[in-house]
């Protein structure tokens, strides 16, 4: 599996366009035959930094998705709502196929 975390720093006068096209950007990703998951959250610690968090089967299954039209779009309108350079982690771990349970924590009662 690919897992990429991206941190998006948003202008601040360009969230709710931010917004709404990471929303319809996301529900192409993941209809992608490789995609295993594609998500987006907002810091609580910086309200205008958008996190994406994504999961590609493959090396194969990345390389496609940037290849996409929607990807091309994305990047090229996400130039002009980002107030600063995304920063990135992107992780290789052919062991790993997706979530699994975390042991520390359960549901209780």
């Amino acid at each position: 599996m690919i897992l990429i975390v991206i941190k998006f720093p948003v202008r601040p006068d360009r969230i709710e366009e931010f917004r709404a096209k990471a929303d319809e950007y996301a529900a192409a990703v993941n209809a992608e035959e490789g995609s295993l998951f594609f998500e987006w959250s907002r810091s609580v610690l910086e309200p205008d930094t958008f996190v994406c968090i994504e999961g590609f089967r493959d090396s194969d299954a990345g390389a496609s998705h940037v290849a996409t039209p929607h990807a091309k779009a994305a990047f090229d309108w996400m130039s002009d709502l980002v107030a600063e350079q995304p920063q990135i982690i992107y992780v290789d771990a052919p062991e790993v196929s997706g979530f699994g349970p975390m042991g520390e924590v359960q549901p209780r009662g």
